[in-house]
């Protein structure tokens, strides 16, 4: 299957995007179609062996839109949306500067044209002002209106109608009707009513929705537009000696870059000379910058700060990490939640059944009142202009625009918007401990000395051999040490499974377990108390000897992130159930859970055995969310509702997940969990009031309570509302 996203011209309502995902669906070999309206995208999953693109354009083509098809299919594969929507946001504010311009001078003529003093001061007849109307009303209409009737003449040609049809029809209706009125007065009784000002009026409220509108859409892409202004234009590459500037596109594997204090990192690599700090807020949301030094990993778009470093590129263009948020965020705003597919019904039908409500509304007027047919067409008018199906195709993907750009910019990336919805009804959270509620590499937690030997001792002779070695338990010991007087090492030797040993400074030294010191004749006895009440909270003994006497013993464990206590609490706050499951030491889950105050824990779990204990929970009723970081969490990730992976984690545990925190602070599965909850708030609020706007409005304008006029304009900022709503969540999450 092949997945691409395109743009979609032409669409303005929830009844468009329900036509042109039909057409696309009936096509042989398309899996999926998901058509976004406030991002005027659709996003397709299809056979390349049984369609092609060319085939989907002619489609959304026959059903009456465009779909322009990418420049160059292999580089890129999609046409820039912010380029779409800003082509169309300079048409709407031509179109709306133009209208206004004409509709104007026609609404204040139509005001004051009755009044004496005007007709005195003006040499024409009242027929002779009509016709004037006209001709300023007409551009108003063909020319700034053109869209509404070209979009209208496309649906009618295939059946269907939309918001455009709507519009077409009663600003139409209101036109004709006073065209005849102001070239043929006799025949219609000379009474001189004309509507040119309605629908001039109505087609530049219109218009003026719009325009607010398309800025406001604009507004909810913010995020995806500042990920990709993350990405550098150039690149300072070192080729054959020499420092050359060449285009980002240009970069390749292993290339050697230099970058320089205040620039962006041009691609993904690896720190080969120099030392400096990177901001990488705008990609994972931490607001401090992290030191960097050689062998660190480095992230395109991030800014590096205070020093020159040089780094070997190992992921350029669609590759690196920032490309790859950018995909997910456009997935995800390309994506539809379950609590959509109400509104999708809806407005399937929705203009069929508001076009039969207005003409049983004339219907109703003019054979059953003594309205007459003036009056019974602006009813007739005032019930398909206050009809919107705007509102109702944008409030889900507004709203999810929002919310997954929102989570972008704190580090957390949500698949799709079924996830965001869904992580809302999370009611237990079941954590992996390794690398997820712990940091994933052992730390010394303290160190005791014996016969005359201080800390620092201990841990300067153990640090001198330990720095030979590359085992975790080693780099553990160095990094507690710090900065020692240098040691000779003049002899060290791996003991496999039992520590090290070697010759420090002309003496023997031996640092490993029970059954290595055992090995070497050692009296470990003073130290059992000690390792005996470490085992039990799960932590691991190190002991250290020289010249076969103990000197002292090291406890190791893997300590808790900074984050865990904060979040495991937070989320006891919001009723969530946190859970521990993990392959460790019984003691070790126990120490853990009890210092986080997680009241059910497993350990000794299998990896097979982690899914199994998911499908247990969710027998339970209870919907589950899986937090892990490694292969082994994979199938279980796979198996929850939700499952939220640490960036820090591997890569199939990141692409199995359903969300991923892009950095390793927990704080960040709370924050997924309230913008959720935030999100699916504000979409029901939207859905509210745009089914509560047409259910008012509807009754109100067939029973003769509503102008035309105030109609658009009322349409004209429903949909309006509904953005700004949305764009509320960037404040609140």
């Amino acid at each position: 299957m092949k997945t691409i996203t395109l743009p979609v011209e032409g669409m303005t309502c929830a009844s468009c995007v329900a036509r042109v995902e039909k057409s696309l669906k009936k096509v042989d070999g398309v899996k999926t179609a998901n058509v976004n309206l406030a991002t005027e995208r659709v996003s397709l999953s299809f056979d390349p062996q049984k369609t092609t693109i060319e085939r989907l354009s002619e489609v959304v083509r026959e059903a009456g839109y465009g779909m322009p098809l990418p420049a160059a299919e292999g580089k890129q594969e999609k046409v820039s949306g912010e380029t779409h929507q800003a082509a169309a946001y300079a048409r709407t504010k031509r179109d709306l500067l133009f209208a206004a311009i004409l509709s104007i001078p026609i609404m204040i003529i139509s005001m004051i044209d009755m009044t004496e003093w005007f007709m005195a001061a003006v040499p024409l007849t009242m027929d002779e002002i009509n016709r004037l109307l006209l001709v300023a009303a007409t551009p108003v209409l063909f020319i700034a209106g053109r869209r509404f009737f070209v979009s209208a003449w496309q649906s009618a040609k295939h059946f269907s109608a939309d918001m455009n049809t709507l519009v077409a029809v009663g600003t139409g209706s209101a036109y004709l009707y006073s065209t005849a009125a102001a070239l043929f007065p006799e025949r219609l009784g000379g009474t001189g009513e004309v509507y040119f000002d309605t629908a001039s009026t109505i087609i530049t409220l219109i218009l003026l929705g719009k325009f607010l509108e398309a800025r406001a859409k604009r507004k909810t892409s913010a995020s995806i537009t500042a990920l990709m202004d993350l990405q550098p234009k150039m690149a300072r590459v070192v080729r054959n000696g020499e420092a050359i500037d060449v285009p980002v596109d240009d970069v390749l594997h292993g290339d050697r870059i230099l970058v320089r204090p205040g620039e962006r990192i041009p691609a993904d690599g690896i720190i080969v000379d120099g030392m400096t700090s990177i901001d990488e807020s705008l990609v994972t949301g931490e607001s401090l910058p992290v030191e960097k030094r050689d062998g660190d990993k480095v992230v395109a778009g991030t800014i590096n700060t205070p020093g020159s470093i040089q780094f070997d590129a190992t992921a350029v263009g669609r590759e690196t990490v920032i490309a790859h948020i950018i995909r997910m965020v456009e997935e995800a705003q390309g994506s539809k939640a379950p609590i959509q597919a109400l509104a999708d019904k809806i407005a399937s039908i929705f203009v069929p059944v508001v076009i039969g409500i207005a003409v049983v509304t004339f219907v109703g007027w003019y054979f059953f009142s003594s309205a007459g047919f003036t009056l019974s067409l602006i009813h007739f008018v005032a019930v398909l202009i206050i009809a919107c199906p705007c509102a109702l195709g944008l409030a889900t993907p507004t709203a999810i625009m929002v919310g997954t750009g929102a989570g972008a910019r704190k580090g957390v990336l949500i698949k799709n918007a079924e996830s965001l919805e869904r992580l809302h009804s999370v009611q237990t959270i079941v954590f992996d401990k390794t690398g997820t509620l712990t940091e994933g590499k052992p730390s010394v937690v303290s160190t005791s000395a014996f016969d005359g030997y201080g800390e620092k001792d201990v841990l300067r002779y153990a640090a001198a051999l330990e720095n030979r070695s590359e085992h975790p338990f080693a780099k553990a010991i160095v990094a507690a040490a710090g900065f020692q007087e240098a040691l000779v090492v003049s002899s060290f030797h791996a003991e496999v499974g039992g520590g090290v040993r070697g010759v420090v400074d002309g003496k023997g030294v031996l640092i490993g377990n029970r059954s290595l010191l055992a090995s070497d004749s050692v009296d470990f006895a003073a130290a059992e108390k000690i390792a005996g009440e470490a085992a039990e909270k799960g932590m691991t003994a190190v002991y250290v000897a020289v010249e076969q006497r103990l000197k002292g013993v090291m406890l190791l464990s893997d300590v808790l992130r900074a984050s865990s206590r904060d979040a495991i609490d937070s989320l006891k706050a919001m009723s969530i159930e946190p859970i521990l499951l993990s392959g460790d030491s019984k003691a070790a889950v126990a120490s853990i859970a009890a210092s986080l105050g997680i009241v059910r824990s497993y350990a000794e779990i299998e990896p097979g055995e982690k899914a199994a204990m998911i499908t247990s929970l969710q027998s339970e009723g209870k919907v589950v969310a899986m937090v892990g970081d490694g292969i082994n969490d994979a199938p279980a990730l796979a198996r929850a509702d939700i499952g939220i992976a640490m960036g820090s984690g591997t890569d199939v545990a990141m692409e199995t997940a359903d969300v991923t925190l892009m950095r390793p602070d927990l704080h960040g599965v709370v924050d997924a969990l309230r913008l959720s909850s935030n999100t699916v708030r504000t979409i029901r609020q939207n859905l509210f009031w745009a089914f509560i706007y047409n259910a008012i409005g509807i009754p109100l304008a067939a029973f003769g309570m509503l102008n035309p006029v105030i109609a658009a304009g009322t349409m004209a900022f429903s949909s309006v509302s509904v953005i700004t709503n949305s764009l509320r969540l960037q404040r609140r999450s």
